[in-house]
């Protein structure tokens, strides 16, 4: 190595021969510094148990998170700092073993971007045509993990998820709450040349006003994703697409308007799920998915042994359960690790009061993810 950096008031004392100079130390410095912990990462991978054990550690990923953001003095942005340490991360991942990761297609939806602004540039992404066969390939292992979108903080949770997870003995080992950023793209000239405009039926109703009143005479047409509406809207002539802005370079199309959802705080959770139960860690949270007796107070019930033990109940949502008629299923998250010790007893006496009841997973609170400006940052653009 060649010491420490120099000072700002001697780096601003250099030319810019010698600032360039010292930037090319650093990086090779970095380079063998990366190398040093590649090969680290793999001594890790060799000394795991199990081929069929995951990788994909969310907990360690998270305290790695955590304490290179406390540690960092600046001027580097956090956001920064924390891009490129889950391409690392992600890296490291991938030379322990290769992950295929499996989500609703094709490439640019919104849960593929997701899981690449989580899960990083160096794990294998294979799109699906439906949710359902997400759930299939992971409960199969043919996919290490999955994505999956779970709700929406304007229009509530994604039905076909939940009951999925009803068909499908998959556990949720991680969750990622992305802020939904729409844009308009088109390889029309002007707004007034649109006459259709295809997207998720979701999109196009997060986007209702905005369309009313910039392209009134378009008609809607819903698409099974938003990238496959792009897709129609890069071979269809006089027609846009409601999507995230990636799609546009990747399909030659033009970004005709940013930002035109109706209302800004736009968020989607996202689920990763796996074929085991996520591996030991700091979990914040527990999803559960439970019947009740047909009887008065039984949900009730359930309810005062949460309250009892202190436990705070973050959703509750009852589904159709798709056997007898007027017969429900309730899911819910609470604030908690249920698979610890000390919640043994009152796992045991939900068990008596429910008719079934089964833990979806314990895992760590998510962080929150912008993705259209992490799609900025990592191309280069400013986000403001």
């Amino acid at each position: 190595m060649n010491g420490p950096s120099p000072s700002p008031q001697t780096v601003h004392n250099l030319d810019l021969t010698q600032i360039r100079e010292e930037i090319n130390q650093l990086d090779s410095q970095l380079v063998q510094l990366l190398n040093q912990r590649a090969r680290l990462s793999i001594a890790v991978g060799q000394l795991k148990n199990s081929g069929r054990e995951s990788v994909f550690k969310p907990f360690r990923e998270k305290d790695v998170l955590d304490r290179i953001l406390e540690a960092n003095p600046g001027p580097l942005p956090a956001e920064h700092l924390q891009a490129i340490y889950r391409e690392i991360l992600s890296s490291s991942r991938s030379l322990q073993r290769p992950q295929r990761v499996v989500y609703l297609g094709p490439e640019g939806t919104f849960s593929y971007y997701a899981g690449l602004h989580y899960l990083g540039r160096a794990s294998s992404f294979t799109p699906c045509p439906n949710l359902e066969e997400v759930f299939r390939a992971v409960r199969s292992r043919q996919a290490e993990l999955g994505i999956i979108p779970l709700e929406n903080s304007l229009q509530g949770s994604v039905g076909q998820s939940l009951d999925l997870f009803l068909r499908y003995e998959v556990f949720i080992q991680a969750e990622i709450f992305c802020r939904i950023s729409h844009s308009l793209l088109s390889t029309a000239e002007r707004l007034a040349d649109i006459q259709v405009v295809f997207s998720h039926p979701q999109a196009l109703q997060q986007c209702t006003s905005w369309l009313a009143g910039h392209v009134p005479q378009a008609q809607i047409v819903p698409m099974p994703s938003t990238a496959a509406g792009a897709e129609r809207a890069r071979t269809e002539p006089g027609t846009a697409a409601i999507a995230h802005p990636g799609l546009a370079r990747s399909l030659g199309l033009t970004v005709m308007r940013t930002g035109i959802e109706d209302l800004p705080e736009n968020w989607t959770r996202f689920l990763i799920i796996g074929p085991d139960h996520p591996p030991q860690g700091n979990r914040d949270k527990t999803s559960l998915v439970f019947t009740l007796p047909d009887r008065p107070g039984s949900l009730a019930a359930v309810l005062n042994l949460l309250a009892r033990e202190g436990v705070n109940m973050k959703k509750l949502e009852s589904r159709p359960s798709g056997g007898e008629r007027w017969q429900y299923v309730f899911f819910a998250d609470v604030e908690c690790d249920l698979s610890g010790q000390e919640y043994a007893q009152l796992m045991q006496e939900m068990g008596s009061a429910c008719h079934s009841l089964r833990i979806l997973g314990s895992y760590p609170n998510g962080p929150g993810l912008d993705l259209a400006a992490s799609h900025q940052v990592q191309n280069g653009e400013d986000p403001a």
